[in-house]
């Protein structure tokens, strides 16, 4: 059954969507019989982009076995011909910055990041925003509480085929690995000193047996907390084929309620993770 809050918040994008489609459908119809120039695109006028991407250079913030962010110049200058020419070689790990954990990450056959059906990447998207309670613990885990308080608040259920976007406020400490990571030490040892908030198990298994979600992110390091030696979370949510998205940025400038998400990773084949670009889309 839909409430007044379904109504009210998810019908506009179904009608936008539908509307989008008719358009494309008639202007595609129109070109053929009348020779015209295709559509000029999607028009964002009416939108605000906000950009949950950190950048990535040799501040980027990785696991601390991974390997991290390289860039080397190839050539930037004038060329012998007369114009100006630049290119850079890069290497990096597959988790690592603003990156995505493709289901594969942690659950044997399950998708690849290239086998992620874009369906799942974009859509509708809400923010659960627990940053009281974590900017006062490091190593907070988000409860089924917080996800029943978000419910109560809004007197609606998480929608169906939603993202979920977890707003912790960690992310004011990115990109300084001490404060973010919790240590500055890198390599094995290092991971017994992580501390940073993540999702409960439990409350991710209260996500897949009780809400249908497409995607989840938070602004940390991990789907899981830092000090977590089973990574349950993980197990859980990519064994159902629902991806992470990690290391996002300005989820404060987010809404609670609806808004759209787009989140492309880098297509990599049979790749289990890769950096990623994710936009949310606000109604101005």
């Amino acid at each position: 059954m839909i409430n007044s809050f379904s109504r009210r918040s998810l019908l506009p994008y179904q009608l936008h969507t539908c509307l989008l489609i008719a358009l494309v459908l008639l202007t595609g119809c129109t070109s053929a019989v009348k020779n015209e120039e295709p559509h000029p695109g999607y028009d964002l006028s009416d939108q605000r982009i906000i950009d949950l991407t950190h950048e990535f250079s040799r501040e980027t913030v990785y696991w601390v076995t991974a390997r991290e962010f390289e860039m080397d110049t190839v050539f930037a200058g004038q060329t012998e011909n007369g114009y100006y020419y630049t290119a850079n070689n890069i290497c990096t790990a597959e988790h690592g910055g603003t990156h995505i954990d493709a289901p594969v990450h942690f659950s044997e056959g399950k998708q690849t990041v290239d086998r992620i059906p874009l369906e799942n990447l974009l859509g509708t998207a809400i923010k659960i925003d627990v940053s009281e309670k974590a900017m006062k613990d490091p190593d907070y885990q988000v409860s089924i509480a917080d996800l029943n308080a978000w419910e109560e608040k809004h007197g609606t259920p998480i929608p169906d085929n939603v993202i979920i976007l977890f707003y912790t406020g960690h992310s004011r400490h990115y990109p300084d690995p001490k404060t973010y990571l919790g240590t500055e030490e890198r390599g094995q040892d290092a991971i017994a000193l992580l501390h940073f908030p993540g999702i409960a198990p439990e409350a991710a298994n209260w996500l897949v047996h009780n809400r249908k979600v497409k995607a989840v992110g938070l602004d940390t390091p991990s789907l899981d907390y830092g000090q977590s030696k089973d990574f349950k979370t993980h197990v859980i949510l990519l064994g159902e084929n629902i991806p992470g998205f990690e290391n996002l940025a300005r989820l404060d400038q987010l809404p609670d309620t609806p808004f759209q998400v787009i989140a492309l990773p880098m297509k990599i084949k049979g790749g289990s993770g890769g950096p990623l670009r994710i936009i949310a889309l606000l109604e101005n």
